[in-house]
């Protein structure tokens, strides 16, 4: 998908894919506990992995502040809260549907 992007609403808990300025996806995410909140600003995704083990679920993105990505989960009742060390949170199906339609270098802007 060219001239895609990423912009995750903390306090929607909702991440949206763009494409331009329109929104084609949107999906519902946890996200960092508040003593373990996740990192606002401007990132990108700098790697991708299917199956990473653990309680990653079934696709890491990583994104460029080290050791924060969007990923899938193991515990799906966790969605829609604030339960990570950090991290975005994802369904299973919804974050392999986003690994599918993002590349590396995709823009990533975490807001408040």
């Amino acid at each position: 998908m060219p001239n895609n992007r990423i912009i995750v609403d903390l306090s929607e808990r909702k991440l949206y894919l763009l494409e331009g300025d329109r929104t084609v996806k949107m999906y519902p995410v946890a996200i960092g506990a508040l003593a373990a909140a996740s990192p606002t600003g401007r990132f990108t995704i700098v790697n991708k992995a299917p199956h990473p083990g653990g309680p990653f679920g079934a696709y890491w993105l990583g994104l460029s502040k080290p050791h924060y990505g969007i990923h899938g989960t193991n515990n799906p009742s966790s969605i829609g809260k604030r339960v990570s060390h950090g991290c975005i949170r994802m369904y299973n199906q919804d974050v392999t549907e986003l690994a599918g339609l993002v590349s590396i270098g995709t823009p990533v802007q975490i807001r408040p």
